[in-house]
């Protein structure tokens, strides 16, 4: 049996004092609202979804293969290994917070698969031991090997803190293997894909073994050398372009980029002298200011699934990836618990109700891949740029990534210092804050403005409210005392109270882009509260083309009622207007004349093409 430490049963669990303390995921129990239904809606609808295509698509006979249980050839991409070891994570998570019975056969079947199919010295993978037997780590750039073995240890650690231990036993020696290989003194060539770096921290914490953050970070330190080479795409794309210390400007593949800075930042975490918060910061900024959608999403090139050049954010090519979306979550919340500024928390909910909403149906069983925030009417379908959600891909990282950020996203709400409790994210449920006390947060947030805690004893710390850099005229009231105007960040309530209400404003409020964000000049977002919204195809009559409907310079939008089928409110725009005339291509005419179309339906651009497949945008033109 393996020992584990004491860490805390959350996604991310710093080993020495940061300014904030994660809390065990297990003191938050949602109650419907919002994230609690989406959560519900992942038990329910995504997991099982995946754990039948895992087996539709022949995951599982991969292995099986291995071991005779199955004459079909490998199927699906050389990493489909670590769509299981997800799925697995998911179930991990769920085995924390509750019964997973109906899932075990399941997971003892892939268990089972994973020990049958390891070879004595630890190495475990379905392709190398398979179609490409006897290459294991001979063509690191392209082969996944260590991304893949990442989202193994992550499985294990979810369901190591469930109390069950055997997978962790596997990852143990396949990481044995790699300490001995890719240790001090070892190779020092890195894996094209980074996400080890961010479990390896993990598994330290959970362990107490300090070996396994040290090869994460010498796995950070080998990057940048420009030992990968090329490829297909440039040394950016494997994020071996320049050294994480002196990097400064986001580039290449989006995921991997992220993925490594939530390496860094885990190792920086737990090692004070670390050396990586410059870059850290510089890179956040390069994000978040220059080359992230409004939406959140990340990535404005199909080509190496990549950032582009600052303020290069065109709307209808926008790539966008799930993955990268989620990728962020991490980052920013490791950030976050860094030195506590809310811009961190204001991040991962400017993801969480776009980026990665929008990725999932409202069953939770199909998909987007890439997440642009335009389709154009009569859009040539591509697995990688579709018209609708598909109910799987052939790269199928991003259903599997969803749900295992669902099952545990109860470890982003809520931390804590030895003072104060603070509220990061804002769902309905019960949330154990310490001596003793139950809040009780009662919300539809982000439908409603209105947040109510009520504690069942007076608080016996300060208790922190983050206030959104988007909640202007927002306000608090503290146990029967009149409300107040709060200000953007954090609002720090005293010991001793009972009660709280915070309202914040989601009145609709239109956007511009920064004027360099050429591909959306003389263009308007709308945006309610934390969610933006688009106009869609389904809500115009027959004839009229989307990208024939303007709205005006100064337009006001109005709320339309709640869409029970979107599970969502609608939004009305006022005014708008139809292109009256098929302009040519190219015209030296000075305006193309419009008629009055009248009121402009908008949805949550979360919501969209769950109706039927059409066109859509979320900056919409202006006359």
């Amino acid at each position: 049996m393996v020992s584990v430490s004491d860490s805390l049963v959350t996604p991310a669990a710093p080993a020495r004092g940061t300014a904030l303390r994660p809390v065990d995921l297990r003191r938050v129990q949602l109650d419907g609202g919002f994230l609690g239904d989406w959560q519900r809606v992942n038990r329910e609808g995504t997991i099982p979804h995946v754990i039948e295509r895992l087996e539709s698509t022949g995951v599982l006979d991969n292995l099986r293969r291995l071991v005779g249980e199955s004459d079909a050839d490998f199927r699906g991409p050389l990493f489909a290994d670590s769509d299981l070891y997800k799925t697995l994570e998911a179930l991990g998570w769920e085995a924390t917070r509750g019964d997973v019975s109906a899932f075990l056969p399941f997971v003892d079947e892939a268990v089972r698969l994973l020990a049958a199919v390891q070879e004595e010295d630890g190495y475990l993978d379905s392709y190398y031991q398979g179609p490409h037997a006897g290459e294991r780590f001979t063509d690191l750039p392209q082969g996944h090997e260590m991304y893949k073995l990442g989202h193994l240890i992550q499985a294990a650690v979810a369901w190591a803190h469930a109390g069950r231990t055997d997978l962790l036993e596997i990852s143990l020696r396949y990481v044995d293997l790699v300490h001995s290989t890719f240790g001090a003194g070892g190779r020092d060539d890195i894996d094209g894909h980074p996400e080890i770096e961010t479990a390896l921290v993990e598994l330290s914490r959970l362990t107490g073994d300090d070996r396994h953050r040290q090869l994460a970070k010498r796995m950070l330190d080998l990057r940048g050398y420009r030992t990968i080479g090329e490829g297909q795409f440039g040394g950016a794309y494997y994020q071996d372009y320049t050294p994480v210390k002196q990097s400064r400007e986001a580039t290449g593949h989006a995921v991997r980029q992220l993925y490594l800075l939530a390496g860094a930042a885990d190792v920086e975490l737990d090692e004070a002298d670390a050396g990586y918060r410059e870059s850290l910061d510089a890179l956040w900024t390069s994000v978040h200011e220059h080359k992230m959608y409004v939406t959140g999403g990340l990535g404005s090139r199909h080509r190496g699934e990549s950032f582009g050049d600052p303020y290069e954010l065109p709307a209808d090519r926008a790539y966008s990836e799930t993955c990268a979306a989620i990728a962020n979550l991490h980052w920013n919340w490791r950030m976050l618990l860094l030195d506590g500024d809310a811009r961190y928390a204001d991040e991962i909910e400017r993801g969480l109700y776009n980026a990665i909403a929008v990725s999932t149906s409202v069953d939770g069983t199909s998909y987007f891949y890439s997440n642009p925030l335009q389709l154009r009417s009569g859009h040539t379908h591509e697995e990688d740029a579709p018209s609708t959600r598909l109910d799987w891909y052939f790269c199928a990282c991003c259903p599997p990534n969803l749900a295992r950020l669902l099952s545990s996203i109860t470890g982003y709400l809520l931390t804590e210092t030895d003072e104060a409790v603070q509220f990061h994210l804002y769902a309905a449920g019960r949330y154990e804050i310490g001596d003793g006390v139950i809040a009780k947060v009662t919300t539809s947030f982000p439908w409603d403005e209105t947040i109510t805690i009520s504690f069942d004893s007076p608080t016996t710390r300060e208790t922190h409210l983050r206030v959104p850099a988007w909640a202007t005229g927002a306000t608090l009231a503290v146990n029967d005392e009149e409300a107040r105007p709060v200000e953007a960040g954090y609002v720090r309530v005293g010991s001793g109270v009972t009660a709280v209400t915070l309202v914040l404003p989601v009145a609709p409020v239109f956007e511009r882009a920064h004027p360099w964000v050429d591909g959306v000049r003389g263009t308007l977002a709308l945006r309610r509260g934390p969610v933006y919204y688009c106009i869609e195809e389904a809500d115009l009559e027959d004839g009229i083309l989307l990208e024939d409907v303007v709205i005006p310079a100064n337009p006001t939008a109005v709320d339309a009622g709640y869409d029970a089928a979107l599970a969502a409110p609608a939004l009305t725009i006022a005014g708008g207007r139809r292109r009256s005339t098929e302009a040519q291509l190219y015209s030296a005419d000075a305006a193309t004349a419009t008629v009055e179309l009248g009121d402009v339906r908008a949805i949550p651009y979360f919501r969209w093409a769950n109706r039927a497949p059409g066109a859509m945008r979320v900056w919409v033109p202006t006359v």
